[in-house]
């Protein structure tokens, strides 16, 4: 977790406040009363924990639940006052269905995942392929929503589509990170296509924020195959196959 907003979450937490730490296995919350997680207390902080102090939770306030599939978090509305969730959600089946859970038992609280500029980099974990084996989403924040795209095959494919290695010397601790606070509720969705140029197009986009295409790329690409050349570039589809991204809440 990013260590100026650890501080900025301990100094907002009243003493007599109850916290929850979502998917806190691997590196638990120590100030969090609660922990929810798919696997067992006696086996966590792999990875170490995240604040001073002893923990706050102990075996009897943790509790093993598949945050998927095993219905609603067994807590009542409203039951925390500070729900944090790190690190967790770029890893899950269905982030949408968990942000709401966490909008239900929490009156505010505090989510993070890698960044979509650090997940799109070659090498950040094996040379081969972009980001981190077993993450399943792009996790970008738009204003004070959250949005989640499936982690294409294409992003490993092409050049065209993630972000050299060089890239990760160049960020900043704050720019590996997306991060929300958020009160009273989530807002987040999933952005879905399924039209292949479409996605392409968005991939490419993006990549070229940060990494513009030189000229002799950009002519490789247009003698390839001109027409989805010119439809990544500009961000159109034809009509006969356009199929518009959408997004599910």
């Amino acid at each position: 977790m990013y260590e100026l907003n650890i501080e900025r979450i301990l100094a907002s937490i009243g003493p007599d406040e109850r916290v929850l730490d979502v998917g806190g296995w691997a590196q638990p919350f120590n100030r969090a009363d609660a922990v929810i997680d798919l696997f067992p207390y006696e086996t966590r902080a792999v990875y170490g924990s995240i604040g001073d102090g002893p923990e706050r939770f102990d075996a009897s306030t943790w509790y093993v639940h598949d945050i998927n599939t095993s219905g609603p978090f067994p807590f009542p509305d409203d039951a925390f006052d500070f729900v944090i969730c790190s690190h967790t959600l770029e890893d899950i089946r269905d982030p949408i269905g968990v942000a709401k859970e966490l909008s239900r038992v929490g009156r505010r609280g505090y989510i993070e995942t890698p960044s979509r500029r650090i997940e799109s980099i070659m090498g950040v974990e094996e040379r081969n392929f972009a980001g981190w084996s077993h993450h399943r989403w792009l996790v970008e924040r738009r204003g004070d929503q959250l949005v989640f795209r499936f982690k294409s095959h294409l992003l490993h494919s092409s050049r065209r589509f993630h972000l050299p290695h060089r890239h990760l010397r160049t960020l900043r601790e704050e720019e590996k990170m997306t991060a929300l606070f958020w009160v009273d509720s989530i807002d987040a969705f999933e952005a879905l296509s399924i039209d292949r140029d479409v996605l392409a197009g968005e991939l490419q986009t993006f990549v070229d924020r940060f990494d513009p295409p030189t000229r002799w790329e950009l002519l490789v690409d247009l003698l390839r195959d001109p027409v989805r050349a010119w439809r990544a570039r500009t961000g159109r589809s034809l009509p006969t196959s356009e199929l518009p991204e959408v997004e599910l809440r």
